[in-house]
């Protein structure tokens, strides 16, 4: 009974792989927003401003590190919890897979969200005239918690590791 349990248990974790592939199709949605932007923004861009162009692409920039974010969470979060990916001799194979533990990941995935927050906050300095100094203030509080939540699991798993 027990044995059967656990094997079931154990077995449960491919629930996970349809989340895994959903955020490969998320993934492939923010591409296709991604290249929208590009295309709608090329027309424009010999009348538009400098500070607008440095808007739409410190955009563009955000909308990669999101990529880049989904792309470590697949792929590190199948390996750690799922199986194994198993690449063929001779082709192209990422230098961190099979490295990004729990931990590594979850680092990674604060030290992401901080960038993301930090274009953010620049895109909210750069527009400072329309916003109201209270939202701006609120903008500079969410990134210093996301600074200070980043910086307290990087302590607490620099204090696990010893």
């Amino acid at each position: 009974m027990e044995r059967a349990l656990e094997n079931m248990l154990y077995a449960s974790r491919w629930v996970l792989a349809p989340i895994y592939l959903g955020l490969s199709a998320a993934l492939v949605l923010l591409g296709v927003k991604f290249f929208q932007e590009v295309v709608h923004t090329a027309p424009l861009v010999v009348q538009m401003s400098e500070a607008d162009l440095v808007l739409v692409i410190l955009s563009l920039v955000d909308m990669a590190l999101v990529g880049g974010l989904l792309v470590m969470v697949m792929f590190s979060g199948y390996e750690n919890f799922i199986s194994r990916i198993d690449v063929s001799e001779g082709t192209e194979k990422l230098s961190w897979l099979g490295k990004l533990d729990a931990g590594s990941l979850k680092q990674k995935v604060a030290a992401s969200i901080v960038a993301i927050s930090s274009i953010h906050l620049l895109r909210a300095f750069m527009s400072a005239q329309q916003i109201p100094n209270d939202k701006l203030m609120w903008y500079v509080i969410i990134h210093l918690t996301f600074v200070l939540s980043a910086l307290g699991m990087a302590y607490v798993d620099k204090m696990n590791k010893h």
